[in-house]
């Protein structure tokens, strides 16, 4: 039986002593403004690039959304803004930063972050993360832990996509490091969060590549990837502090002699070995300075600019694969036919390579 809503059981005579008010009637649940407030202005690919390229920041934040957007308009206008900027990219230094759990890292982020915008560098921070959806890696609380980075005039933190496979999120954070540098950052740090390939990822769109670590009981060589040690160029033992000063110390060594036993790096550069504190602010000087004299090296015998352009090329080749793919598998007749030859496999009806085939074939009558 349905009531008026002003009407309330306790006024019932069967309750004496009790008296209930009507309430008052309340304002409406959405606030009417909010439409209004959240139309945001559409702009062309030419108000973009001139606020880009003017360094809004605002601007470049809803250009990294259109980047990181699905929508296919939103992809044509994002290539249109990238292609734009371009020319104006490219005059920054691109660091990777990878480590291990519980190395510290948004802290050293922040400490390396707060002494390079102190000299008067502009510094973007970029993450790789393709498990966040799965794992809610740390990237998607950084900017709430890195409050003085976040909250400095000359620093730019960007979480990763929430989703996505590490082929579309590397992608997109390669043009996103474009949108940066076009906007005038001259120092970029691409972090990675998730573990694995990630760090070839990283690897492959940076000109140093920086492994942070922390000292333990002597066995800091252990659960290491060899492969992440021979793309290093520079490790750094973190929270050299206090009682751990010695261990950090022997860690130093240990690691220092285990990179000997490396093939020289295709650059010509020794990997460098150090301390530092993130916390207490002692030997981040020294990192920045390390990062430095890597850069300049590498400038000077020109593998830094011929490294950038077999990074392009590998981005191409890998943009085409990722572009060939997902147009496979969202073409209407490969969905449809998909998992009726997916049983037929697993009912042993069918080989894999013929299911493939087939597949393929449907794909290419169809284009």
């Amino acid at each position: 039986m349905s009531q008026h809503k002003s009407h309330h059981i306790e006024n019932h005579p069967d309750y004496k002593g009790l008296k209930v008010n009507s309430g008052i009637e309340q304002p409406p649940v959405t606030n009417p403004d909010l439409q209004l407030r959240n139309r945001r202005k559409h702009l062309n690919a030419d108000q973009y690039v001139e606020g880009i390229l003017a360094g809004n920041r605002v601007i470049l934040s809803q250009a990294v959304t259109l980047i990181e957007s699905v929508k296919p308009e939103h992809q044509e206008l994002a290539q249109q803004i990238i292609a734009r900027c371009l020319p104006s990219s490219g005059k920054s230094i691109r660091i990777g930063i990878t480590g291990v759990p519980g190395a510290g890292k948004s802290t050293f982020i922040e400490a390396l972050g707060k002494h390079i915008t102190a000299k008067g560098n502009k510094l973007a921070v970029l993450a790789i993360d393709p498990s966040s959806e799965r794992s809610k890696g740390s990237i998607l609380g950084d900017k709430t832990r890195m409050e003085e980075l976040a909250a400095d005039p000359h620093a730019y933190i960007r979480p990763s996509p929430s989703a996505g496979s590490l082929g579309g999120v590397a992608r997109k954070t390669r043009e996103t490091i474009i949108l940066c540098e076009a906007a005038g950052f001259d120092t970029l740090f691409i972090e990675t969060v998730g573990v694995g390939q990630s760090e070839t990822a990283v690897h492959s769109m940076v000109d140093f590549f920086l492994l942070l670590q922390i000292s333990g009981a002597g066995d800091e060589l252990q659960g290491i990837k060899r492969g992440i040690m021979e793309m290093a160029d520079g490790i750094v033992i973190n929270k050299a502090d206090g009682d751990n000063i010695e261990k950090a110390k022997l860690a130093e060594s240990q690691f220092r002699n285990a990179l000997h036993l490396f093939p020289p790096s295709p650059s010509g550069w020794t990997p460098q070995v150090t301390t530092c504190s993130s916390l207490k602010k002692t030997g981040i000087a020294e990192v920045w300075e390390m990062i430095n004299t890597a850069i300049q090296f590498i400038q000077q015998n020109h593998y830094f600019y011929e490294r950038r352009s077999q990074q392009a090329k590998y981005w191409m080749y890998e943009t085409i694969d990722e572009t060939l793919k997902n147009s496979f598998y969202h073409q209407a007749n490969v969905k449809n036919a998909l998992k009726k030859i997916e049983n037929e496999v697993l009912n042993e009806k069918m080989s894999s390579f013929v299911a493939a085939k087939t597949l393929l074939s449907i794909y290419f009558k169809n284009n």
